[in-house]
């Protein structure tokens, strides 16, 4: 008597633990990472600064701020945000808080709360090269061309 056997045992738990290794590695790439950028300090801390409060009780307070306004300008910005990656898909930003404390002098003026709503979005990489004057059509290129050629510029007489 011949027996057949289409798989062994062995070869049967290879070929059901190979698609589901497959299919965990899928969803586990799938899984939203998120990414914190910066520091806000919490409510508390905000709430405890006052106008007319010195940039030292503040910065004792608060710590080094994000950045600092730009030459000319007395403010100090405190910027968090966050940063969703899912897989290959391009990263979202979800979440954004900025507090904005602008001073007088060495006292504070104001304090601002700004949130993602807020903002715009800035894409200051676009991969394009700007070129100068107006952009034409193939069309408008080949017959703008036309009249533009003698004989003597094929046959080298215009020397």
């Amino acid at each position: 008597m011949c027996r057949e056997t289409f798989m062994s045992k062995g070869d049967m738990k290879k070929f059901l633990v190979m698609p589901l290794l497959g299919a965990g590695l899928l969803v586990a790439g799938c899984v939203p990472k998120v990414d914190v950028h910066g520091y806000v300090p919490v409510a508390e801390e905000i709430a405890s600064i006052a106008v007319g409060d010195s940039q030292d009780s503040v910065l004792a307070r608060l710590g080094e701020p994000t950045t600092r306004g730009l030459e000319g300008t007395n403010a100090w910005y405190y910027i968090s945000s966050k940063v969703r990656r899912v897989a290959f898909f391009a990263p979202q930003e979800f979440e954004r808080q900025i507090v904005a404390i602008t001073f007088s002098g060495a006292r504070v003026a104001r304090i601002e709360h700004y949130g993602l709503e807020d903002g715009r979005l800035i894409n200051l990489n676009t991969n394009t090269t700007v070129t100068d004057g107006r952009k034409l059509t193939f069309f408008e290129q080949f017959l703008g061309n036309l009249g533009n050629f003698s004989a003597e510029s094929f046959i080298g007489g215009g020397r």
